[in-house]
């Protein structure tokens, strides 16, 4: 199987297919990342605005209802961020396992190429020393054929 021409390059090309399959999800997983990131830069930066908002109200009013909402909020928000700061987390691993797949498929699809070389110059070099051994055993021939009539005369005289 492994001799044949054929077989090597559906090989070849089913590594190059598993390859473009892996980049893309890289793509996915690189976009997610990019999403998660920025739901986190805005939760972030609106707790800003909300704590900045709420710090001008208790300069005007401090009744205790507003404290309570403001640290109740605070803290749904707060856990808003450190959830969105682990979706974060996960998308980096996730696109650190989709670059290692990547690399592995490359790998592979460079591996697979180099053996297709390394097949492709043992069938040149075979062809050479066939085309040698023929261009050999036409010369061979075309040096008795020409010694052959001045030894048919020796042999005679």
């Amino acid at each position: 199987m492994h001799n044949d021409p054929t077989s090597l390059t559906l090989l070849l090309q089913q590594a190059e297919t598993e390859r473009d399959a892996a980049l893309v999800l890289l793509q996915q997983a690189e976009k997610r990342t990019e999403n998660a990131q920025a739901q986190a830069e805005q939760l972030v930066a609106y707790r800003g605005q909300y704590r900045q908002r709420w710090t001008q109200q208790f300069s005007s009013s401090s009744a205790i209802e507003i404290v309570q909402c403001y640290q109740g909020f605070g803290e749904r928000l707060e856990q808003a961020i450190a959830h969105q700061q682990q979706m974060v987390a996960q998308c980096r691993a996730q696109v650190e396992r989709m670059r290692q797949l990547v690399q592995e498929r490359e790998l592979r699809v460079a591996s697979v190429r180099k053996l297709i070389e390394r097949r492709q110059q043992e069938q040149r070099r075979a062809e050479e020393r066939r085309d040698q051994k023929l261009t050999d055993e036409a010369a061979q021939r075309s040096g008795w054929n020409s010694t052959l009539p001045s030894r048919m005369v020796n042999q005679f005289s």
